[in-house]
């Protein structure tokens, strides 16, 4: 009798299962033994996976506390990818309810920016708008044009500064020695990859409502106003600057849609 795969898969992401009954070793010796094992692999392997998807999330924490939080999520949310790199998408949100966590409420805005980070690494490759098309557009045009995301672009928000904290743990070296928060005010971020390098910016204010309204397909016109009517301190021509230097838009389409 051929092992159930589906038997045998359950069990591994599950300390408290014994090992199927169909499953046999050589000579009908170790099988338990052999299971656990495999068992343990697996679970390290995932739990790896999660510490190369989040090494700033893992610096903060610690790796003791950050294995022992990642085993939890790893019984809770087994993979539905082959791709290790795929994995880890829930983690965030994971974190956010992990009650051993609560002191850091940021933490978990911070896994999302490095989840960002991979996602924007793997996008697909697309040619950048840049400034000088952008200059050739008519002003009264432009506002009624559409503006189309890079596949590599995400906007996120944050109730806290983790934009700073994600730069000073995962890029340590670029940050100066025993330097600390400047600010415990809200920061929102955009990821994307020009060339080869992901790019995380922290965005001005009404940035990341403007972004947000232009990569669901609101006219330029239309996303400016929405992001006055967040943040009446919105500079129109900051913002468009930074998006075309961070690469964030490839296309423009006339405003109908």
């Amino acid at each position: 009798m051929q092992p159930d795969p589906a038997a045998f898969a359950r069990g591994l992401l599950d300390p408290r299962a014994t090992a199927p009954k169909d499953v046999i070793a050589p000579h009908g010796k170790g099988v338990i033994q052999r299971y656990n094992v495999y068992r343990n692999n697996v679970t390290v392997s995932l739990i790896d996976a999660l510490a190369a998807v989040f090494p700033a999330v893992q610096r903060i924490t610690g790796v003791e506390f950050f294995r022992a939080m990642a085993r939890f999520h790893v019984r809770a949310t087994p993979p539905v990818s082959p791709l290790l790199f795929e994995y880890g998408h829930n983690f965030p949100a994971f974190i956010e309810g992990y009650e051993y966590a609560r002191e850091l409420p940021w933490l978990a805005d911070v896994a999302r920016i490095e989840r960002a980070w991979l996602d924007a690494y793997h996008a697909a490759d697309r040619t950048p708008l840049t400034a000088s098309a952008l200059a050739n557009v008519d002003a009264a045009a432009l506002m009624t044009l559409r503006f189309v995301a890079h596949p590599s672009a995400r906007v996120l928000r944050s109730r806290f500064p983790a934009v700073s904290i994600f730069a000073m743990h995962r890029m340590p070296n670029e940050i100066e020695p025993h330097a600390t928060l400047a600010s415990s005010e809200p920061e929102d971020a955009l990821v994307t990859r020009l060339d080869d390098e992901v790019m995380v910016s922290r965005l001005p204010p009404g940035g990341a409502p403007f972004l947000h309204a232009l990569f669901e397909g609101e006219p330029f016109g239309a996303a400016a106003a929405i992001a006055l009517d967040t943040a009446p301190s919105f500079d129109l021509a900051t913002n468009l600057a930074g998006m075309i230097a961070a690469g964030a838009v490839t296309a423009l389409h006339p405003g109908a849609r």
